[in-house]
């Protein structure tokens, strides 16, 4: 199946240094289109869209801009979420890279719809280097009078996994602790210094002028009736041609499996490490907000990985990257990590099974955030699909401890 481009539909026809190129591929005309049209108006579009947020959560775009838009404050802002921290995922870094104009264009056109006067780039640690490449950008655009009385500016993390997430990348912004916040409230209603705040991702941005200079109808044709729209992937782990792909929604995962040339596949972690784990024999199945995409890191693992392997790395990444606010995280990482431990080194209990089953159904209910309810994810999947292989662990650890008895 060829790919379908519009988020990464520039990416190879411009200069990302030369904003001329950029111009001359209809370059800022759709900010030109939406300062013609009311805020409301534009907000109506992005809704009749169905965009949905393609940092995992798929809450409407349209939606979040309109409790922005309503909420009363003196100052509002708008933050694109470029932390891209979920092991496996690069997409974003590739459409820095090679569009950064296109994602300036889509965070003018959200802030003259919400009514915000200041923007942030909030850009993932390891990113860095890259904060040259989109100041220049950002600076070319205000040479050309794009920015009108909008400042861009540009905000790098401290590299924190749990930054990823809305109210900790909010607080990394104000200075403080990057942890989670409770919600409600919600960003849009109280977010930066308790100002009506919207943050989409990269990604999410990317859609918004070619929908405005397409409208709303055209991209609702792209896609299924509830995922509209493309999905860009980052695929890589046992595949022949890792890289970036994008797919129109309602496309299988066999058919991206086939355009990376992956074979003999064990298992796919669709989303990251917070993703689901799909068993090669599902590979069918479609990639949909209604079925399973995440933030669309796609990893693939073959015949020869061993899933408790898998797992505990995994699941001492979590631990790590735990900010430790709420204990179902911080405590339960934890504990799974121990649990995982022990079955990699034939210490395993017969009963570790089960307290990992009740682990991971704590922490999926009462974790803080979407890290500590995603985090037990792959061991509640590959419990699922690779029951056996846990058993086998089990197995022989009590077998093992029976010889050492007998000694």
């Amino acid at each position: 199946m060829p790919q379908k481009r519009v988020v990464l539909s520039k990416c190879h026809l411009i200069d990302p240094g030369n904003i001329d190129t950029f111009l001359a591929h209809d370059g800022f005309k759709a900010l030109a289109r939406a300062r013609q049209m009311t805020p409301n108006g534009v907000i109506d579009v992005v809704k009749a869209s169905k965009l949905l947020g393609r940092g995992g959560a798929g809450f409407s775009t349209g939606l979040k801009w309109e409790f922005a838009r309503r909420t009363e404050g003196d100052e509002k802002f708008v933050v694109c979420n470029a932390d891209e921290g979920e092991m496996g995922t690069f997409k974003d870094r590739v459409i820095l890279q090679k569009d950064p104009f296109t994602l300036i264009e889509a965070i003018l056109i959200a802030a003259y719809a919400v009514g915000a006067k200041r923007a942030y780039i909030y850009l993932r640690g390891e990113y860095g280097y890259l904060r040259g490449h989109v100041e220049r950008a950002i600076e070319a655009a205000g040479s050309k009078g794009f920015l009108g009385d909008t400042r861009v500016d540009i905000i790098v993390g401290a590299g924190a996994y749990v930054c990823g997430e809305e109210t900790a990348l909010m607080n990394s912004i104000e200075g403080r602790r990057g942890e989670a916040r409770c919600k409600p409230p919600f960003p849009p209603q109280s977010g930066l210094w308790g100002s009506p705040t919207i943050i989409n991702n990269v990604e999410t941005l990317m859609n918004i002028p070619p929908i405005i200079l397409n409208g709303a109808e055209w991209f609702t044709r792209i896609g299924t009736l509830g995922s509209t729209g493309t999905k860009v992937f980052s695929i890589s782990g046992d595949v022949a041609k890792p890289g970036v792909y994008e797919l129109e929604l309602g496309s299988s995962l066999s058919e991206l499996l086939e355009l990376a040339g992956a074979k003999n596949v064990k298992m796919v972690q669709v989303g990251g490490a917070a993703g689901r784990m799909i068993p090669g024999s599902d590979v069918t199945i479609v990639l949909s907000f209604e079925t399973v995409l995440g933030s669309g890191a796609v990893m693939v693992y073959n015949q020869s990985r061993d899933v408790i392997d898998i797992v505990s790395r995994t699941m001492r990444f979590f631990a790590d990257e735990s900010c430790g606010k709420c204990t179902p995280c911080r405590e339960g990482t934890e504990a799974v990590v121990e649990i995982m431990d022990r079955l990699a080194t034939g210490q395993a209990a017969p009963g570790d099974i089960a307290v990992l089953e009740d682990l991971s159904a704590t922490m999926s209910a009462a974790s803080l955030c979407g890290l500590g309810q995603a985090a037990p994810m792959v061991v509640e999947d590959t419990l699922k699909h690779f029951r056996r292989e846990y058993e086998i662990r089990v197995e022989q650890s009590v077998y093992l401890r029976s010889l050492a008895g007998k000694r």
